[in-house]
């Protein structure tokens, strides 16, 4: 498919982190753009500000005669009225997976950042690297980073990074010269029937990289030869192990991390973080590696690194309330959620609060004993209902099922609370003043920190 061949394009579901980045770049490039989504956000007003006729709700009718090509987002269900209305409409269509493949063979060096945890984080300090070292890169983020206002950012036809979703294969349509694999955990249990199915997608993916272009991947994965059997693209390890190493790692108060990274045992630079945790070292060091591979100065990866102050709702400071530190996170998933407490563990509260939203029925359920065992880590938990996002309730599993799971395992205390305003009333009444709270997980309980700092 050839861009350059439609020029009326319409998103269904345009609305999502990714479908209006994409949307907007096509828009800058001269393309008549449309869209829609289920409702109103900040995200489709920034889009309307910006030129671009936006429905709310998704109809049949929405759906014109002069459409030449229709992009959807995984989200949208076969029997969406709008999606079945673009199907006979005689417009070209496909997923949004599609278009962001076609659109990467535009670019001279397109970077996919995948794996199951943390693709937003490293792909924004690859972001601040390359600003920094002057390349004037293309971006697509899954989060909002404040230094190019938003999650998307365009620039010149050399350098695309691109933020890689697993989720039902999407990043099997993706063509990268280079990418950064992160890790593989079991997730997005509604598509993948296990791990097993997880690891060779994976390998799919690591194996569409040309002889050219590279791979760089964490050695700590298990079984990590299951990734890179048959990839030919170069390989290039980081971690605890492997080509590129984290050596002396210290943090500081704030639970931030300072490092020596190291290239085959070299030193080549010494590393600190404005982010917490463990886990960010890695993130980093994974940026580092990846810029290295396109012969950027040392220099210039440092001071990206030193330039990165984290994303919206990636462990990001709210505000107090009543002397309350309030935090909030996109951890939606076991691993995440035992990464943000370990960060949320080198601070000095006084009790650790996670407020937590489930979200899907599937994970929740076929992950239920390992959300138990990561929130039990912390001191206090309360559950909110489970935020269906793309599913529907059959009845599978319950937030009061995952309350009683951490409460039999005995280290923190959980409570369920039915709604937003009685998790509210009851954290006020129960929070005490020097205690970290942190609202957590993909849906909208950002909302209620945010009540509560108001």
């Amino acid at each position: 498919m050839n861009l350059a061949d439609y020029n009326r394009i319409h998103f269904i579901g345009i609305g999502g982190i990714s479908m209006s980045s994409l949307a907007e770049i096509l828009a800058h490039e001269g393309k008549t753009v449309s869209g829609s989504d289920m409702k109103a956000s900040p995200l489709t007003q920034h889009l309307e500000e910006s030129g671009i006729k936006v429905c709310i709700g998704q109809k049949a009718e929405n759906i014109t005669p002069d459409m030449e090509l229709i992009v959807y987002t995984a989200a949208v269900s076969a029997d969406n009225p709008e999606f079945i209305a673009a199907k006979a409409s005689g417009a070209k269509v496909i997923d949004r997976a599609e278009l962001v493949g076609t659109l990467m063979l535009t670019y001279k060096y397109p970077i996919s950042v995948a794996g199951t945890h943390g693709k937003t984080t490293t792909s924004s300090i690859l972001t601040e690297i390359f600003l920094e070292a002057g390349t004037d890169p293309t971006i697509s983020l899954g989060g909002v980073l404040n230094t190019i206002g938003g999650n998307f950012r365009i620039g010149k036809n050399d350098y695309f990074v691109v933020e890689t979703c697993e989720y039902r294969d999407s990043f099997l349509k993706f063509n990268p010269h280079s990418a950064v694999i992160l890790n593989v955990d079991k997730d997005h249990t509604d598509y993948f029937k296990d791990l097993d199915h997880i690891y060779r997608s994976f390998n799919t993916f690591a194996k569409r990289l040309p002889e050219g272009g590279t791979l760089v991947i964490n050695s700590d994965i298990k079984d990590v030869e299951r990734v890179t059997d048959g990839v030919k693209a170069k390989i290039v390890t980081y971690g605890t192990k492997g080509d590129w190493t984290a050596e002396n790692i210290s943090f500081n108060a704030a639970g931030f991390g300072r490092y020596t990274a190291c290239y085959k045992g070299e030193k080549q630079a010494e590393i600190a973080l404005s982010i917490p945790g463990l886990h960010n070292v890695y993130n980093s060091l994974a940026a580092f590696a990846i810029a290295k591979v396109y012969g950027l100065k040392t220099e210039d990866i440092v001071k990206g690194i030193d330039n990165y102050k984290g994303v919206d709702r990636r462990f990001q400071h709210k505000g107090e309330f009543n002397g309350v530190v309030v935090v909030d996170d996109y951890a939606h998933h076991p691993t995440e959620i035992a990464a943000t407490i370990n960060s949320a563990r080198s601070g000095s509260a006084k009790t650790l609060w996670i407020v937590f939203q489930p979200h899907t029925y599937t994970r929740t359920h076929d992950l239920l004993d390992e959300f138990a065992q990561a929130l039990s880590k912390s001191d206090k938990v309360v559950v909110l209902d489970i935020y269906a996002a793309r599913e529907k309730d059959t009845g599978l599993v319950h937030s009061k099922d995952l309350v009683e799971k951490i409460n039999a395992l005995g280290g923190a205390e959980a409570f369920y609370q039915p709604s937003f305003e009685a998790a509210e009333e009851f954290l006020k009444n129960s929070c005490q003043s020097g205690d970290i709270l942190i609202t957590m997980g993909a849906g909208d309980v950002f909302k209620l920190g945010e009540s509560l700092v108001k």
